[in-house]
């Protein structure tokens, strides 16, 4: 009988210990270092920096986007500089662009709704949309409206005209720019590694990067009343501190993909572009203290480039060492990753004025223009050289070039900057450039080809884009290219 009483006791109190530990069970063993849900700004340093880094990709950055735009070469393994570019880096760019940026900022944009942050919910906007810019200018008619919907069970999205992706990107700036405007919510300074939490810098970016798109289709629709809103809000970036770009650090892997690639990585082949010298070493009438900062003087103490696409190289012409190598600012660790510049911006504002899409005439063109001269000079530290470069003609302004003078001008600021530079002059069409001397293309691309995956992957709605947009070819252009 003792025994059994002894037996009773231990099973009561055995039964009351897992009563009682039953109760609250998934608020006590919650595991803090799994949480169930993540703050939406934890994921704005990572979409930033993935960003930047998709941008400045020495393949598609440099092999393609300063290659094809002629501000950068190579002397050796030049293939893409001869229009051959790798299916592994277009496809790199389609994926970055989507899974990261648009897609990572679709996420933030949910989980800020969830989390009632309206702040956060505009930066999302604003990384959404420049993802889905970055990827309609690079390949034209991509997914938009059916983008991103995997997980609702759509994966074979269709393709949508650029006219609608633009529209659509415009309008998640301006929602952003709304949410951002109003918001008494907070960001992250830790997260937000180029504006350190500072709301009305965000605001400044998406209203830049409206700019921007809107004089990207200033050719083909009328965006003349948007363009001088912005310009009367007054919300576009004043100085170089209000640029949006991304601060890398010191040492591999949180460098910039340029040092990394070539610096750290030790691939000499990529030199300065013999065009780019010539429009900065007097050949064609303009002498730029620049030169001496986006190159290196070879062997023999000359800043040097080479043509684009030769075949059979290294050379004795065209090596290693006598062949100007990348400016060493270009290849420092820390050189920042750009999104939207100043600088760009001046020129972009200088072409509107001339083109009366906003106020101002010849005169405020003017003023953009020298603007845009004088940021890039000071970015530079060649700011001291200001005054003698503009007194040479052929930058000098004057109204009856003014059109050229910008964008060639534009062209050479954006040096380092391969995706945009590229971008861009597809746009302006100046310089005029000679297509690549070894190359059976016939005429420098104007748009990436559809990753190999679309067309076995989603057939039926890829077939339906190149029915709309016209062949998938390097040569197709897009529907804002009407040079």
């Amino acid at each position: 009988m003792k025994n059994k009483s002894i037996i009773l006791v231990v099973l009561c109190t055995l039964l009351t210990f897992f009563v009682g530990c039953d109760r609250d069970f998934e608020e006590v063993n919650l595991n803090p270092n799994d949480p169930t849900e993540v703050p939406a700004d934890l994921l704005l340093g990572n979409l930033l920096f993935s960003t930047a880094n998709a941008l400045y990709s020495v393949q598609a950055s440099i092999d393609q986007g300063s290659g094809w735009a002629q501000h950068m070469a190579k002397v050796q393994y030049n293939d893409e500089m001869r229009y051959i570019p790798r299916e592994g880096t277009i496809l790199g760019a389609w994926n970055n662009f989507y899974v990261i940026t648009a897609s990572d900022g679709r996420k933030m944009a949910d989980l800020a709704i969830e989390q009632d942050n309206t702040a956060i919910q505009g930066v999302a906007l604003v990384m959404q949309a420049y993802g889905f810019l970055m990827l309609t200018d690079l390949f034209g008619d991509i997914p938009f409206t059916e983008a991103l919907s995997a997980e609702a069970g759509n994966t074979l999205a269709a393709y949508d005209d650029q006219e609608v992706v633009y529209a659509g990107s415009i309008a998640f700036l301006d929602q952003a720019i709304s949410l951002l405007s109003s918001s008494t919510d907070e960001i992250s300074s830790s997260q937000d590694l180029i504006f350190s939490g500072d709301k009305s810098s965000w605001i400044k970016f998406a209203s830049s990067l409206k700019f921007r798109a809107l004089m990207r289709e200033s050719g083909v629709i009328d965006v003349s009343a948007q363009l001088q809103q912005l310009v009367d809000a007054g919300n576009l970036f004043s100085s170089r501190d209000e640029e949006a770009k991304f601060p890398y650090l010191e040492a591999d892997p949180n460098a910039n993909p340029l040092f990394e690639t070539v610096d750290f990585g030790g691939r000499g082949e990529y030199k300065i572009n013999q065009v780019l010298v010539e429009y900065m070493d007097g050949t064609n009438a303009i002498t730029d203290a620049r030169l001496a900062v986006y190159a290196e003087l070879n062997d023999d103490d000359e800043y040097r480039g080479k043509p684009s696409g030769l075949l059979d190289l290294p050379s004795d012409e065209f090596g290693y060492t006598n062949v100007s190598s990348i400016g060493a600012k270009y290849l420092a660790p820390t050189a920042p990753g750009y999104f939207v510049s100043y600088t760009e911006l001046q020129f972009l504002l200088a072409e509107a004025a001339k083109k009366g899409f906003i106020s101002g005439g010849d005169a405020a063109a003017e003023t953009y223009y020298l603007a845009g001269i004088r940021s890039s000079l000071a970015e530079n530290g060649v700011e001291d050289s200001f005054d003698t470069y503009v007194a040479q003609g052929t930058v000098a302004y004057t109204t009856n070039a003014a059109i050229e003078k910008i964008a060639l001008q534009k062209w050479i600021a954006l040096y380092g900057q391969g995706m945009e530079t590229w971008i861009e002059w597809r746009r302006t069409g100046i310089p005029e450039l000679t297509p690549a001397i070894a190359s059976t293309l016939g005429s420098i691309p104007v748009r990436f080809t559809y990753p190999n995956l679309e067309s076995s992957l989603n057939g039926t709605n890829y077939d339906a884009a190149v029915s709309s947009q016209g062949p998938d070819a390097l040569t197709t252009p897009v529907w804002w290219d009407n040079n």
